[in-house]
């Protein structure tokens, strides 16, 4: 049974979806401060958290840093009332993994709870995971197993950094712009806007290239957007 934090100040709401997600075969956590989120964070160890951004105690993108940095790999869900796309951009680079609005139908919290998890299990890879075929290569990319290795290592990302590796991965020299991007991984209704492209671009540099500012791998193609070519 998959474990599912909520953190939501308004207590109607909270129970709301607390209630539905218990129906939906989850075991649910409440809470209402950022105080008992972080004791719930580390106590009952969720496989998914929900995220309020208003909180009574605590700013929700402070507490979205601190959770990332404890798990680069929990997945996050940021809901909010405010629906400007500054808000979800920042969500997004705080480390939420997906923004959802209010008001939402309960149905889509499940389902978008259900994909988190999805891609969380299928990103899940274990400590004796064999090494990739080409060591010799600096950067390998392991589709089915959805790692990354850097020099042998493997390199955690986020789904959309790894869904964005593996278009790349796939058709090395090609150029997409940041609306393909955009729309191979997240699809044509979404939120994200090509601001979070750049921003996801700008995180995979970190992990791969040994210059983030003098990229070798992922490249930039001014007016255009990036393309992938291994050096």
């Amino acid at each position: 049974m998959s474990k599912v934090l909520i953190i939501e100040d308004d207590f109607s709401v909270g129970e709301m979806m607390s209630i539905y997600l218990n129906e939906e075969g989850y075991e649910v956590k409440k809470a209402e401060t950022g105080r008992l989120a972080e004791r719930y964070f580390h106590d009952f160890e969720p496989d998914v958290i929900v995220l309020d951004i208003m909180l009574p105690d605590a700013n929700g993108m402070d507490l979205c840093t601190t959770f990332r940095n404890s798990s680069s790999t929990i997945p996050i869900l940021m809901v909010s009332a405010k629906s400007e796309v500054s808000d979800k951009v920042r969500g997004l680079q705080t480390g939420a993994d997906d923004y959802l609005g209010k008001p939402f139908s309960m149905r889509e919290l499940a389902a978008r709870i259900q994909a988190l998890l999805r891609r969380s299990q299928a990103a899940a890879v274990p400590s004796s995971a064999p090494k990739p075929a080409k060591p010799e290569q600096a950067i390998q990319l392991d589709i089915a197993k959805r790692c990354l290795f850097v020099h042998e290592q493997a390199i955690e990302t986020t789904f959309s950094e790894f869904e964005i590796m593996k278009l790349f991965w796939q058709n090395q020299g090609r150029v997409y712009s940041r609306e393909e991007l955009l729309n191979r991984v997240r699809g044509f209704d979404s939120y994200v806007t090509e601001r979070a492209i750049d921003v996801h671009i700008a995180n995979l540099r970190k992990k791969i290239e040994s210059d983030p500012k003098e990229p070798k791998y992922i490249k930039t193609v001014w007016g255009v957007g990036y393309k992938f070519l291994m050096a």
